[in-house]
């Protein structure tokens, strides 16, 4: 089991990683619409699913995979309203279209909007 870590998503806000790679597999962990540089989160649902993708991004390259070997994925929106705008940015990233589970909750950490977890395969 390798623990992933990049600066190029945000640093974990609890006693987590970003993600683990066992076997042949990578698990990210839930990426929010955090900007890693600065740590602004941005409004609005189409620029915070761009960030979150983007992280989960990060860490695919950093394990040594990407956007084409992910074969789950697990979304979550603060507001199911938002599900159409959401899938418009999500589209563009995962166009190998991972099984996926898309749900609402009732709140997300810093009242962001979305977070994304991934399955991934690894070379």
């Amino acid at each position: 089991m390798n623990i992933i870590q990049t600066k190029g998503a945000p640093a974990a806000i609890g006693p987590y990683s970003q993600g683990i790679s066992t076997g042949k597999l990578l698990f990210t962990s839930g990426q929010l619409p955090v900007n890693p540089a600065d740590g602004a989160m941005p409004e609005g649902i189409a620029a915070q699913a761009e960030w979150s993708c983007k992280n989960v991004g990060a860490i695919l390259e950093a394990a040594g995979s990407g956007f084409e070997k992910v074969v789950k994925t697990t979304c979550f929106l603060a507001d199911i309203a938002d599900f159409a705008a959401f899938n418009e940015v999500y589209a563009r990233y995962f166009t190998s279209k991972p099984a996926r589970s898309c749900v609402a909750v009732k709140d997300l950490p810093k009242g962001a909007l979305c977070e994304i977890e991934a399955v991934a395969e690894l070379d």
